[in-house]
């Protein structure tokens, strides 16, 4: 069977991965593992990922492939014919790539800091309050900072979706969320805006990360 397995949450850093394979029209499943909640929901992914983190995919011959960029690239390179992403010759190819690179180690690494402050601030209350402070000025500080270098048309990187705008709809909405993204990014913000508005996302929105009033 051709089916491409992922573990992954809902409102995750996978919503992202599973909206390409929609696009695409992959079959692929979803083994449902908030990591957040506790060992129960992370021992669920350690057979296929040691870290214990989503998203991890598993494609149909058994390879696994970890970190959303990755996944998201290769599912891109991997069905031209879904145009997600620019080909190799492509004259966007480079801020492409520079881009998707950006969105994990600029802006997703402070995830692992902010929702769990004690990893680097220790157990005193008022210094993970300032780390979960400071992580979101500095996840605000970046998208202002991508906003500034990027000149996306309809989408990113000109008239085409790729998996960039995905990423960036997807990752747009984690704190310190949209308001505020929309009012350090306005380039983009018309992007993500017409991402939520996709017809072939809408009930796959619906499903796996609905809109709500801090996306307004």
């Amino acid at each position: 069977m051709n089916i491409i397995t992922l573990y992954g949450a809902a409102g995750s850093g996978s919503v992202p991965v599973e909206a390409a394979m929609t696009l695409i029209g992959l079959d692929y499943r979803v083994v449902e593992a908030p990591t957040w909640e506790g060992d129960v929901e992370r021992d669920k992914v350690a057979a296929a990922n040691p870290m214990r983190q989503i998203p991890t995919l598993v494609t149909p011959r058994g390879e696994i492939i970890t970190e959303s960029a990755a996944i998201l690239i290769w599912l891109a390179d991997s069905h031209p014919q879904a145009r997600l992403a620019p080909g190799i010759d492509d004259p966007r190819r480079a801020q492409f790539l520079r881009w998707m690179c950006f969105i994990p180690a600029s802006i997703y690494s402070m995830f692992w800091v902010r929702d769990v402050p004690s990893r680097l601030a220790g157990e005193d209350p008022a210094a993970q309050v300032e780390v979960q402070r400071r992580t979101a000025e500095r996840v605000a500080e970046c998208w202002r900072v991508m906003d500034e270098q990027i000149r996306p048309g309809r989408f990113l990187l000109g008239d085409d979706l790729s998996v960039l705008d995905l990423y960036v709809a997807v990752a747009s909405r984690w704190t310190p969320r949209r308001a505020r993204f929309y009012a350090e990014a306005p380039r983009m913000a018309e992007v993500v805006r017409r991402v939520d508005a996709l017809p072939a996302l809408q009930a796959f929105w619906a499903e796996r990360f609905p809109f709500g009033a801090d996306d307004a």
